[in-house]
């Protein structure tokens, strides 16, 4: 037990010390997939393929680490976590069957192009969906004290977070669709609008993070919290290299009251 709880414990000062390093790597240099994809990144592999793989740590190893929990039989662990696997249920099935049927992937050997998904990229994402599912997981079935938590604030936090991280997962699925439609329509990228495209440029991103503020609301934890810290240091650089890429490919054609991804702010 006490090596467990050091092995914990540094886990998440590791996971304290990703989010700044994140940040400041993307401020100069953006991973190359999606808009930003450029050769010179070693092997690469088809998109769906590499979503899947790269966020499957989400569903299997909670699985893994829950049953061992002290917390296991506890039916507030259970449904605290539900949210969690329900965000990655969508992001390791559902999302990555929908890139497969893209136009753009039927007519184009992806494997052969720069449009693949590098390899070196999806490796590093698998490893933080590691670190940060053990954390998340562990935390819910194991270390949070479920007795000396108040019933009433407990359930007040977790409904109070999970209208946020439904709002947040609404904008996240829905921003998705469209740009994936807008990828079947073929011919190349185009200006996504209407929603919340006329507001940011990345509302996925911006939905994503509105989730995982709510889910630091439900958990009212460290661990919670830098889910969070760390989802901002890698979508908010991201958004602003994607705003700053549509508004050089599109010139006058792109609305120039949008943000890169918190509306009337950034």
């Amino acid at each position: 037990m006490e090596s467990d709880q050091i092995i914990f414990h540094y886990t998440i000062l590791t996971f304290y010390l990703i989010a700044p390093t994140t940040f400041i790597s993307l401020r100069f240099l953006q991973a190359p997939y999606g808009k930003h994809n450029r050769p010179g990144w070693g092997p690469t592999m088809h998109p769906s393929l590499a979503w899947f793989l790269m966020e499957s740590p989400t569903l299997w190893l909670t699985l893994l680490i829950f049953p061992f929990g002290r917390h296991f039989t506890n039916p507030k662990a259970s449904i605290l976590i539900s949210p969690f696997l329900f965000h990655y249920f969508h992001r390791v099935i559902i999302y990555p069957l929908r890139l497969k049927t893209t136009a753009h992937d039927r007519k184009t050997d992806v494997k052969n192009t720069t449009n693949g998904f590098p390899m070196i990229v999806a490796l590093m994402a698998f490893g933080f969906n590691l670190l940060n599912t053990y954390l998340q997981a562990r935390w819910v079935s194991h270390y949070k004290d479920y007795e000396a938590d108040d019933g009433l604030w407990f359930w007040l936090r977790f409904f109070s977070g999970l209208v946020v991280f439904g709002v947040g997962m609404v904008i996240n699925v829905w921003s998705d669709k469209v740009l994936v439609g807008l990828k079947r329509q073929g011919g190349g990228y185009k200006v996504p609008r209407g929603g919340w495209f006329d507001l940011v440029s990345c509302p996925n991103y911006f939905g994503e993070i509105v989730e995982w503020l709510g889910w630091s609301v439900m958990t009212c934890s460290w661990v919670g919290f830098g889910f969070f810290l760390n989802t901002c240091a890698n979508l908010v650089p991201r958004a602003r290299a994607n705003h700053q890429w549509y508004l050089e490919k599109f010139g006058e054609d792109y609305p120039k009251c949008r943000k890169a991804v918190i509306p009337h702010l950034c």
